[in-house]
């Protein structure tokens, strides 16, 4: 699949390349980015290249991950998300936000946006979100972005080599008004 531009009231999502390099290397340096996600602690600036070279394209082209900057409109790096294919009709959402650009309610819009686009785009029924339980800041995007939390999932995360408990949470396209793929038969308690 050929990459998309995405827009939002404040932002534009769009992919990334090698012009990029020096941004998300810089914000990448963020302690809290390091601990919260995946990405290789210490983070080299060979990693963003690599990322930006080789993860990102290949994702768009297999159409197993749709990475996006999430820039102002200015053209500043806010922060990265992608929407990864999990299983038929389910995407995860992951992303991080550099530390200058955090509180201002920009990851929600971008999720909004990305999440939007997927249900829209991709036949997708599902977008799951996923942060290790402690990560306040990524539950409070979720929810601002108007995920419902289901739970805990145990040893479900493996960060850097240690197993660890997450919450997760999903947001439908009903949860946005959009009609669903296939029919949805939600429990009755």
């Amino acid at each position: 699949m050929d990459p998309v531009t995405l827009t939002t009231d404040r932002l534009l999502l769009r992919t990334v390349g090698p012009q990029e390099t020096d941004a998300v290397y810089r914000a990448a340096q963020d302690p809290e980015i390091q601990r919260w996600t995946t990405i290789p602690s210490p983070y080299l600036r060979e990693h963003a290249d690599a990322f930006l070279a080789q993860t990102v394209p290949e994702g768009w082209a297999d159409a197993s991950m749709f990475t996006f900057g999430v820039f102002l409109r200015s053209g500043e790096l806010v922060g990265m998300l992608g929407l990864t294919m999990r299983s038929p009709g389910v995407a995860e959402v992951g992303f991080w936000t550099a530390k200058e650009h955090r509180g201002n309610g920009y990851m929600p819009e971008a999720t909004l946006g990305a999440s939007r686009w997927a249900f829209t785009h991709l036949s997708i029924d599902r977008v799951e979100w996923r942060a290790e339980v402690g990560n306040g800041a990524s539950r409070a995007v979720a929810e601002r972005a108007g995920f419902t939390i289901e739970g805990i999932l145990r040893s479900a995360i493996n960060n850097k080599g240690v197993r660890r408990d997450c919450w997760v949470g999903s947001l439908l396209p009903s949860d946005l008004g959009l009609p669903s793929t296939a029919p949805y038969l939600p429990t009755r308690s």
